[in-house]
């Protein structure tokens, strides 16, 4: 779900996030690094985002969007565009607001899906997969509440750790 609302910093923080905060904490560039010329670790993450296009082009995700007039034409237009980025970065790294990371990759592939009107090609999929873990839900709870104190937050904890790794690059991680 997407919000209209501003971005606002959290009040207890003493110093601005921007200020000293990275998000991706795989060192994609160091100092010394040439920042025209793309590094073997953002050409390996730049080639992972290549590879996903077709996916995200096809396979019940883009090309069958029931709220996208003219579809598969605009899930092709997408991967072309999508595409063209990429390789653009592959040549020169700060071509698209870069050096690239996994972030501004995905911010890159959100906003060319956007552009022609796709707002959530993933929407089935979360549906299924809320519908999934709803019908589970109690029984985690229960397994959970029976976990000693001193082990329940380290198990909720690798719960959570585990959805992050699933749900960004998997296939690298």
């Amino acid at each position: 779900m997407e919000s209209s609302s501003p971005s606002v910093p959290f009040p207890l923080l003493q110093t601005p996030v921007e200020a000293n905060y990275r998000a991706c904490t795989i060192p994609y560039r160091f100092l010394s690094d040439n920042p025209r010329k793309a590094t073997p670790i953002e050409i390996q993450w730049i080639d992972l985002f290549l590879n996903s296009v077709p996916s995200f082009r096809c396979r019940q995700r883009a090309e069958n969007d029931p709220t996208v007039i003219d579809a598969p034409e605009k899930a092709e237009k997408f991967a072309r565009r999508y595409t063209e980025i990429l390789e653009d970065m592959k040549k020169d790294p700060e071509s698209h607001g870069g050096p690239p990371d996994c972030i501004l990759l995905c911010r890159l592939r959100e906003q060319a899906l956007r552009e022609l009107g796709f707002r959530d090609i993933f929407k089935k999929v979360k549906d299924e997969e809320n519908a999934k873990a709803i019908s589970l839900f109690e029984d985690v709870v229960r397994r959970n509440d029976a976990i000693d104190e001193g082990n329940r937050v380290e198990n909720l904890i690798r719960g959570v750790l585990a959805g992050n790794i699933f749900d960004l690059g998997s296939a690298q991680v």
